[in-house]
């Protein structure tokens, strides 16, 4: 219908079949950001949070997500990962999360690093809430891939 892999020729969903596909070492590297006032970033950094260490319990939360992103996203394949990391840099204004997960598989691992970015950056969002309610995540984006038919790609 569309060239979309996810639609089958009547134009209805589908999961993607990929048991013709060979097995490729796949990685995928993703990021987001959360902005917050200068007092909840300085908590955060300090380890101060009511919570408790806001930053251990997000890069947690991350790789859990990334393990469960095939019941999130509808039509995504369960993979077995080999390898999830979290990394978070808080500064004055926030925290950077940056998510890289790898496989040998038939599909990539796109989903997985942005799955485990948003569940971190939404951690520290709930985690953090009683300090500013008013914080902001985006940036959330694929930094690159490698593996599979397409290669290799760099934003």
């Amino acid at each position: 219908m569309s060239g979309l892999t996810h639609l089958d020729e009547t134009g209805a969903a589908r999961m993607v079949d990929v048991a013709g596909k060979p097995v490729t070492a796949r990685e995928a590297v993703a990021s987001g950001r959360i902005t917050m006032s200068p007092e909840a970033a300085e908590a955060i950094r300090e380890g101060s949070a009511k919570k408790g260490d806001v930053l251990a319990a997000a890069r947690i939360a991350g790789i859990m997500a990334a393990k469960k992103t095939a019941e999130l996203i509808p039509l995504c394949h369960p993979l077995p990962l080999t390898r999830v990391a979290v990394d978070l840099a808080a500064d004055e204004t926030g925290v950077t999360a940056t998510a890289t997960a790898a496989t040998e598989g038939k599909t990539g691992v796109e989903m997985e690093a942005m799955t485990a970015v948003s569940v971190a950056l939404l951690t520290v969002y709930d985690m953090a809430k009683a300090l500013d309610k008013a914080m902001e995540i985006g940036e959330i984006r694929l930094l690159s891939k490698t593996g599979g038919k397409s290669g290799g790609w760099v934003r």
